[in-house]
């Protein structure tokens, strides 16, 4: 007996099926966008996010933020900016880090909508 979950009404919604098909994600956004998902799982990051959801810092402001190292804090900075989540600008000797776009605070305020909503 074949154990997959089937349709009990055997009924296709064809039309339902052809458009979603039509405008369905390619291959490579689905990797990229769970190439994001993953990078979101890590709490320090998504503090890290939210830190800079909240105001551009420096590397040494992060650290002294979470109470980390500066390899620690710098380590995931990379990961975030190889994501395009987080860009960088240096003035002088000081490197500031944001979020890359507004897309990435939408993203973030979603989130945190979802999460802190009852």
């Amino acid at each position: 007996m074949d154990k997959r979950r089937t349709c009990e009404v055997n009924f296709i919604h064809a039309e339902v099926v052809e458009k979603v098909q039509k405008d369905m994600i390619s291959p490579a956004e689905a990797r990229e966008l769970a190439e994001i998902f993953k990078i979101l799982s890590s709490p320090t990051r998504v503090k890290i996010l939210h830190i800079l959801f909240q105001s551009e810092m420096c590397v040494c402001d992060i650290v002294a933020t979470l109470g980390l190292t500066q390899s620690a804090v710098s380590h995931q900075l990379r990961l975030l900016r190889a994501r395009r989540l987080v860009k960088f600008r240096q003035e002088g000797k000081v490197v500031y880090y944001s979020l890359d776009d507004g897309h990435i605070e939408k993203l973030f305020a979603a989130g945190l909508e979802h999460v802190r909503h009852s």
